[in-house]
């Protein structure tokens, strides 16, 4: 039996990544996974890591290249790559462009170009302002 195809999309909100991989890690044996990164996920060093050090383990955890680009996440939706997609975590700026149909990193194309298959994404919210910023734009996708 083929595993289900899972898409799992990380944004900058830098200080989940330890908790958001490992448990990512223990989704390997039930689904096959292809990690996404937004430009800050991918390309900012902080207190919390080296991006290259993250895309690394990704990328060893997955078996699969981080897609880093927005070039290479535009087929996600026309090529049905994935059954699922996964955004975690989904920082209120990455929110705020989806509930206003803003694709300008590899995260939103990823969900855009996803979502053209009417196929299910998942939005595992991570924000700094307790949602009182972001609750709406959060309202706004729940279509």
């Amino acid at each position: 039996m083929s595993k289900k195809k899972l898409g799992f999309a990380l944004c900058g909100s830098f200080c989940t990544f330890r908790e958001v991989i490992d448990e990512l890690e223990k989704l390997t044996d039930t689904y096959d996974i292809t990690p996404i990164m937004s430009y800050n996920a991918s390309t900012l060093d902080t207190r919390f890591g080296r991006a290259l050090d993250f895309i690394e383990e990704l990328e060893r955890i997955c078996g699969h290249h981080v897609i880093q680009t927005i070039q290479d996440a535009e087929p996600i939706g026309p090529k049905g790559m994935f059954d699922l997609l996964v955004v975690a975590p989904c920082t209120g700026n990455t929110l705020a462009k989806l509930a206003s149909s803003i694709t300008d990193t590899p995260v939103t194309m990823a969900v855009k170009s996803h979502l053209r298959g009417a196929k299910p994404v998942l939005l595992a919210v991570s924000t700094n302002d307790a949602l009182s910023g972001s609750a709406k734009n959060l309202g706004a996708l729940l279509n």
